[in-house]
């Protein structure tokens, strides 16, 4: 464990280690070490300068060690309806984890509710997940609504607009008819991640919204894989991502591959 500084190559900042092991942004992993949460060997470190060797040096949070994955693994699921998008349950509900039997250590890249279905990214790349969740990316996800009544012109122009809800008005919307729905069946695109927002949004305007189904994140698609099947992104769609998204480290760059 050295001060940042050092020249020694292998060294890394003890933030990006901690996210990319997926504990936390560099913002918050740099409030964790403030903190007195993270030890290295043994030893609370509460320096911002600190640079580690992951070879060598031992991370812990709270006291479980941080273990960095070999290889970084990038994934689509096509989430099934019922399915929770956490790593266990305590009241025994299906997981996601119940599809994705994998070695590796893996997490969602954000959340879908219940019983939302459709396009979700999993990977064991904090730093990865993190600028894609990102609020100042606005990476766009495109979801299938079913609504219970007829959505009208003028409120389709309000989502296009931004709505106001309790945690701030929404970005502009896509917001178009899908054919034989009856105004019923509507897709949208929106470029945030607010908790439940695509239900409020339409909530916000009086309507319920009976089946959400995200079928796109980015330009990444289910296409091909029934619910509940999941795949490998390929070099090409992890690297069309990275291009979209950027990192915070020193300023605003664009992230490496």
């Amino acid at each position: 464990m050295n001060q940042l500084g050092s020249p020694n190559p292998a060294l890394v900042r003890l933030n990006k280690f901690l996210s990319t092991a997926g504990i936390a942004s560099r913002r918050k992993a740099d409030e964790l070490i403030e903190e007195g949460r993270i030890k290295v060997n043994g030893k609370v470190v509460t320096s911002l300068g600190t640079k580690i060797d992951p070879a060598r040096d031992k991370v812990f949070f709270n006291e479980k060690q941080v273990v960095l994955l070999d290889e970084p693994v990038y994934i689509v699921f096509n989430k099934p309806k019922d399915c929770i998008t956490t790593m266990s349950d305590e009241r025994g509900r299906a997981t996601v984890m119940d599809y994705l039997r994998l070695k590796q250590r893996i997490f969602p890249i954000g959340r879908l509710d219940r019983n939302t279905t459709g396009v979700l990214l999993l990977t064991n790349d904090g730093d990865f997940a993190n600028c894609l969740m990102h609020p100042k990316n606005e990476v766009k996800k495109a979801y299938k609504v079913g609504l219970d009544k007829p959505l009208t012109s003028s409120h389709a122009e309000q989502l296009a607009n931004g709505i106001r809800l309790s945690d701030g008005k929404t970005e502009p919307a896509e917001v178009y008819s899908i054919p034989g729905g009856k105004n019923k069946l509507i897709g949208i695109v929106i470029h945030e991640g607010k908790n439940r927002q695509v239900h409020r949004m339409f909530e916000a305007l009086g309507y319920q919204v009976e089946k959400l189904d995200r079928v796109a994140y980015a330009d990444i698609t289910y296409e091909g894989l029934k619910r509940g099947g999941w795949r490998y992104l390929t070099k090409g769609e992890v690297r069309r991502l990275k291009e979209v998204v950027e990192e915070e480290d020193n300023g605003k760059v664009k992230m490496q591959n």
